[in-house]
Order: C-alpha cells, then structure tokens, then sequence
C-alpha cells in the first residue's frame, strides 16, 4: 500500500479523487506527490477542495493575493524556490482539472534552479568504491544499478511496492541447477514501460563489476532457500520476504531510506539520487571523448529523445549500444578490470616501471629493458635482486615499508609477486588483479 500521509483523507472527496486516478495513469509518483502538495496548498489558503474551486473562480485577485503572500512566507522560511513552484504546480493542476485555468503571474525566486544540487560534488570512483564496500549485499546491488546502469530507484522498486525490476527483465541472467550465469557481459536489462518515466521500454546495461555484485546477492538468496523465477524480484523488501506477500517489491521510499542510511555510513551527506547523476555525468565524460554517440546516451539514460529512438528501432541494435557501453565503464566502474584493455595494458606498464624503480631500485633504463623480458625471466631476475627476501619475515617487513611510502603518493597501487599477497593484504592492501601467473597488483585504499 502507499505511504500514508494526513492529505490521504482527501482521495474522500469525489474531484479530488478523479483527478488522482487521472494522475495516476500517467504516473504514480506523480500522483502521490501532486496529492501531498495539493493538500498543503489547501492548509496555506485555509480552504477545502471544493472552496478552493469557488476562490480561484469567482474571486481571483483575492486569491492571487493569498498564493503570493504564502510564496514571500515560504522564501522567508528557506524553502527553495523549486520547491515551491513544484509544490504550486499540484494546486493549479486541480484547478484546470476542474475548468478552472487561472494564470498567476507570480515570479518565485530562484524558481529555476536547485541550489541544493548545485552544490552538490559529484563523487568520484574511490567515493563510490567505499559506499558500495560497506553496503549490505541488497544495498550493494541497488547502488550498482543506479550507478553502472544509470536505474532510476522507482524502477527497482515502485511507489506502492507492487512493481519493480524482476530477473525476467535481465534477459542474459540464467539461474539452471543453482548456478547462477550470464550469457553476455555487459549485461542487459531492460526496463518495461510501466517502470518507464517517460512510459517508453528502454534497455541498459551492467558491466562485470555490477554483474558481479548481483550474482553474489541471488547466490545468497538461493543458499537461504529462496525460489528463483523470471517474476522475482531482483531487490528483495527483507531478505527472507515470502513472494505471497502484498508488497513484492521493495518501496522506492523505503529503498531510498535504506541507500541514504548506507551513504551515511560511508561518512557522505548525497542524496540516493547522487548514484544516477554519477552515471550520467561519467556518460557525458565517455561522450566527449567519442566513445558513446549521443543518441545512445540519451537511450540507456531512458531520456526522451527523437522519435526513431524508441524500444523498437533500438531493439535489433542490442550488440551496438552492449559496444559503446563497454567503452564507457573505465569511467563508470570502479575496478580496474573495467577498463578497456589499451588502457589496462598501459597503466600495467606504468605500474610495472613504477615498482622496479621505486621498490627494486632500477633506472628508467633498466626498467624498459626488464619489461622486454618474458614473465618468467623477469621473475627470475627480480628473485636475483630480492636475494633472501623470500622468507615470512622479509616479506611483512617490505609490506610494511611498502604501505608507509605508498600513503603518501597519489598512486596508491604496487605490483607484487603473487606470493606476497597475504602478507600485503595483512597491512591493509586490497587485491586488484593478476597479472600472468606470477604477478598481482595490489592497492591500498
């Protein structure tokens, strides 16, 4: 059921309740939200709703006068310009459902802008990296697919809890014997046209950060005994909720609730909104530098775009926007095995030259000429330089000194022969990657 609040009362009142199933069938969210604002609106002007018709009808100036003098009592209280003329909106769109079409002419300041999320800093990979380490397996996948697929949170889970993203909608997500796949990486998700803002179906996708992310929550879900269907959930309300229950999906406002308590926890102040705004500001980065083309922008953001971009002229082009996606996630995940290989070659070699200079003591000479080696000669050369470092001792030791001088430089990865690992986890390192068979990059957050 929806939340209830103290203007549900007026859904008593015939209009009022006509014109929120009117609302409705565009958007619920819209709806619920219109309904709450018409009722403060209602509670400003000390009128009920079938007054309010009569006021604004025959005795406009007074009611002009009235709506102007609470919007300079609102601007007095702090209340963002936005917000009121958001909040006005609902009260005129009553109106005009009723034959009553009035203009105003009221300017509201800063009616245009939100200055709260201009302030807003958008967080960057390491931010976002330390929010998703410290969520819970539920929380984790609904801040992924905000993030790397750029999912609103209503279609995760609807207003009222009846609707919501399924593992049907994941169409490369197979559950077969309890093992849980993925027949494509990036994976897609497609969102139906009632989760749809604009009311359009769309598609996404998430790369294997997020897609792992996703695989340990079901796996979690399928170890507690929980059934898998195409018809399931992706996000859960609890974690051991039974399908029979009325509310099948998590609530959006429950789900922000719970997202804004783990922002919280990481020590940030954001709005749960913030993860989408990531996605899309990292998009417009992919974009400058050609990576993704616009329209594709436009499409997997589920913005409205031009007419041949709807569902139906992008669905035989799946491999070609899975493409451009792919290109995008160096900027969007935050993992290294996100990056697209050039670069992941690049910034190996860079690391590789880093560690042999500043750990083992070469020259950018010798490095050059080291890298040249195949991974078993350098091996081996590194273990003549490393002499009786082998030994548990030596090895904490170097981890030790690695992680002090490490702290104070702006790149905060080392590479490390692979029987290091524990040791350097140890001192507070966290794994990246392999490289080869003997290699591992490590990095210390």
């Amino acid at each position: 059921m929806n939340p209830i609040t103290r203007h549900r009362k007026l859904l008593e009142n015939k209009k009022v309740e006509r014109w929120y199933e009117n609302l409705k069938a565009r958007s619920q969210v819209t709806s619920d939200t219109y309904l709450r604002n018409f009722g403060l609106w209602l509670e400003y002007l000390n009128h009920d709703p079938e007054s309010i018709i009569i006021f604004a009808k025959d005795h406009f100036e007074d009611f002009k006068g009235s709506v102007s003098d609470n919007i300079r009592e609102l601007e007095k209280k702090g209340t963002m310009g936005a917000s009121i003329s958001t909040s006005l909106k609902a009260l005129l769109s009553f109106l005009k459902y009723n034959n009553v079409s009035v203009t105003l002419g009221i300017n509201i300041k800063n009616e245009n802008r939100n200055l709260k999320a201009e302030k807003e800093v958008i967080p960057n990979s390491e931010d976002l990296s330390k929010i998703l380490r410290i969520a819970t397996l539920r929380e984790r996948v609904s801040i992924s697919l905000m993030s790397f697929s750029g999912l609103r949170p209503e279609v995760l889970g609807s207003i009222d809890g009846t609707d919501g993203l399924t593992i049907g909608d994941i169409p490369d997500l197979k559950i077969e014997k309890g093992e849980i796949t993925f027949e494509n990486i990036p994976v897609q998700i497609n969102v139906r046209p009632d989760l749809s803002k604009i009311r359009v179906g769309y598609f996404t996708f998430l790369g294997n950060e997020g897609a792992e992310y996703l695989k340990e929550y079901l796996r979690h879900r399928l170890v507690s005994g929980e059934k898998l269907r195409k018809d399931s959930p992706v996000i859960l309300p609890v974690e051991k909720q039974s399908l029979d229950k009325k509310n099948r999906f998590l609530m959006t406002t429950l789900l922000l609730r719970r997202i804004k308590a783990t922002i919280i926890k990481a020590g940030f102040k954001w709005r749960p909104y913030i993860f989408r705004i990531y996605f899309g500001t990292n998009l417009d980065t992919a974009e400058a530098k050609g990576l993704i083309s616009h329209p594709w922008r436009q499409f997997i953001m589920g913005h409205k775009g031009d007419i041949e971009e709807t569902y139906t002229k992008r669905e035989g082009k799946i491999d070609e926007g899975r493409e451009q996606y792919s290109k995008c996630l160096p900027y969007i995940e935050t993992q290294v095995r996100g990056m697209r290989e050039e670069e992941k070659q690049s910034l190996e070699k860079t690391v590789t030259a880093t560690v042999l200079e500043k750990i083992f003591g070469y020259t950018p000479e010798q490095s050059e000429k080291l890298m040249q080696l195949s991974d078993e000669d350098l091996q081996k050369e590194l273990q003549k330089k490393l002499g009786n470092a082998q030994d548990p001792e030596s090895i904490r030791r170097k981890a030790m000194q690695d992680a002090k001088e490490i702290g104070k430089r702006k790149n905060k990865q080392v590479m490390i022969p692979i029987s290091f690992v524990d040791e350097y986890f140890n001192q507070g390192f966290e794994f990246v990657s392999a490289i080869g068979s003997d290699r591992a990059i490590m990095k210390l957050p």
